[in-house]
């Protein structure tokens, strides 16, 4: 089923915890204003659903149907999360082919070192004592990347700055102008 329009956007934001995903968004969103949504694998499985991370989890498709909502509306969306290719591979790549507008994906390629750096730098201390190093190791998979070759892979050499700019660009958010209201 076709989505948004010849003019929107569809950003997705991937990489294991602590790479910067969240970062990477909210930088694009604060870059260009209204008309931005942000979609937070996060924001929907852990609060709106409470529930965990696990193969054909009700998320997936909350994740997929509110995407598709804003871009219906006309809202250019920033998908990001861990978003494990194996669970939501499928669901992201029918997202993008079904997108009308500009599709970019990109994969945060940090190393679990830098992983232990970035967490460790948070700023939410009931964060910092509900994920150990433990389950950071856990969780993380080496270029879990896509299928398709669809995803451009960002390493720990690009910064935060760098790395918003390079999205604002190739996505063409950075001539397009933000909404009135």
């Amino acid at each position: 089923m076709r989505t948004g329009s010849e003019e929107t956007r569809l950003i997705v934001v991937r990489g294991n915890s602590s790479s910067g995903k969240s970062s990477v968004a909210a930088g694009v969103r604060d870059r260009f204003g209204r008309g931005l949504a942000v979609v937070g694998q996060d924001n929907l499985r852990r609060t709106v659903l409470r529930e965990r991370d696990r193969p054909g989890g009700a998320n997936i498709g909350l994740i997929d149907t509110v995407a598709r909502y804003a871009l219906e509306a006309g809202y250019h969306v920033v998908v990001e999360g861990i978003l494990y290719a194996d669970r939501y591979g499928e669901m992201l790549t029918r997202l993008v082919a079904d997108h009308r507008g500009v599709s970019r994906c990109y994969y945060l390629d940090i190393p679990i070192e830098e992983t232990f750096v970035r967490h460790a730098a948070k700023a939410d201390p009931v964060y910092l004592a509900q994920v150990t190093e433990y389950q950071l190791r856990d969780w993380y998979r080496e270029r879990d990347l896509l299928p398709g070759g669809i995803e451009s892979v960002l390493d720990s050499r690009s910064t935060l700055d760098g790395t918003i700019d390079r999205v604002m660009r190739e996505t063409g958010l950075a001539d397009l102008p933000a909404h009135e209201d």
